[in-house]
């Protein structure tokens, strides 16, 4: 049988990934001050050792301010950029490609953890004031957000550069710049959530400036034979948001900068309260669809992929160039090699494995 194409090798710039089946970025909450540990050894190494091509962390932040809870990753010292180091090793040495997706999570920030209900942790109860594209706070609850100022934006963005360096210098191979779910580059980009009147508001051009500001620094940082992706929302699920005719526009804009080499798509987040998502299997994929076709750029489709046929599927149809998957290797780390199982196709896998593909 021929290999199906989810378990074809894929590149980007320099950067080739044994198949098209991505860990997407999860966050654990298990860091302490920004700093992860064992878990983030030993959940990240499992799923590249379980077979995927590219294994992504989860969000990590370029601030303290910028984090969405006590517990999330950070990198934004030394000592941060050291332990990644550990972790893009564990990733490469089960043969995946190491990735790091950087945020910043603007007014979402000063939460509780997601299994204590992850409700809006007040200054007076060891939260923190969160940075936004204006004051208004995220939704009922929220900390009202402090608004950036013109020279507080441009350090955040020096703050995007500083740490798209340290992901350099920890190993990574790939940088996803998290530009979606109500975030801060997001809450920017959103007409629902930027309501300025200066050059970072108002039309089209003001309200992407930020992004465009962020992706200039972190390749000015990164390797120009090193891919860089970045995570969209592709639609608001808002009247008045962001719909798939502007993020096709604006995916043709990220391509012609010459600095970004895939769209992962996904949607939502930048309302805390908003209309009810249709969610179903693959419910995202159309997304990726029409920015690899309509915008000419390669994208990642997200969103409750879970079965092996499902994923396949959407490779072999071109309508993604690779599947970032949560759920399911959130559940199985060992999930591409069960697809491959189930699909005919050979994993690659160490060695000190192969023993499972005889059962």
């Amino acid at each position: 049988m021929p290999t199906p194409k989810l378990f074809e090798p894929v590149s980007f710039r320099s950067v080739t990934a044994r198949n098209r089946i991505a860990v997407a970025p999860m966050c654990q909450y298990s860091a302490t001050e920004g700093l992860g540990d064992d878990w983030h050894i030993q959940h990240l190494g499992a799923r590249a050792m379980g077979g995927a091509g590219i294994v992504f962390t989860e969000a990590t932040h370029v601030s303290a301010v910028g984090r969405i809870t006590h517990h999330c990753l950070g990198l934004y010292t030394d000592e941060h950029r050291d332990f990644l180091s550990r972790v893009a090793a564990i990733i490469a040495r089960g043969g995946a490609v190491p990735g790091v997706q950087i945020a910043h999570a603007g007014r979402k920030a000063s939460v509780d953890v997601t299994w204590r209900g992850g409700k809006p942790i007040s200054i007076e109860a060891g939260g923190w004031q969160p940075l936004g594209a204006t004051a208004e706070p995220f939704g009922e609850g929220y900390n009202k957000p402090h608004a950036l100022t013109a020279g507080e934006i441009a350090e955040v963005v020096g703050q995007f550069a500083a740490t798209a360096r340290m992901v350099r210098e920890a190993g990574f191979k790939i940088i996803e710049i998290h530009a979606a779910h109500g975030y801060l580059i997001h809450s920017f980009t959103s007409p629902v959530s930027n309501k300025r009147n200066d050059g970072y508001g108002g039309n089209v051009a003001g309200r992407t400036r930020l992004l465009f500001e962020v992706v200039d620094a972190v390749r000015g940082e990164w390797p120009d034979d090193l891919p860089l992706f970045v995570r969209l929302s592709c639609t608001d699920w808002m009247s008045g948001g962001l719909t798939m005719a502007d993020t096709v526009e604006l995916a043709k804009r990220l391509k012609a900068t010459g600095k970004v080499d895939l769209i992962d798509c996904s949607s939502g987040g930048v309302a805390a309260v908003g209309p009810r998502v249709p969610l179903h299997p693959g419910y995202q994929v159309p997304f990726a669809t029409a920015v690899k076709h309509r915008a000419g750029i390669a994208s990642g489709a997200v969103g409750l992929i879970t079965t092996p046929e499902l994923a396949a599927e959407i490779v072999a149809n071109d309508r993604a160039d690779i599947v970032l998957l949560a759920r399911a290797l959130l559940a199985d780390p060992a999930w591409p090699l069960r697809a491959a199982k189930a699909l005919g196709a050979t994993p690659d896998l160490p060695p000190q494995y192969w023993r499972a593909t005889l059962t």
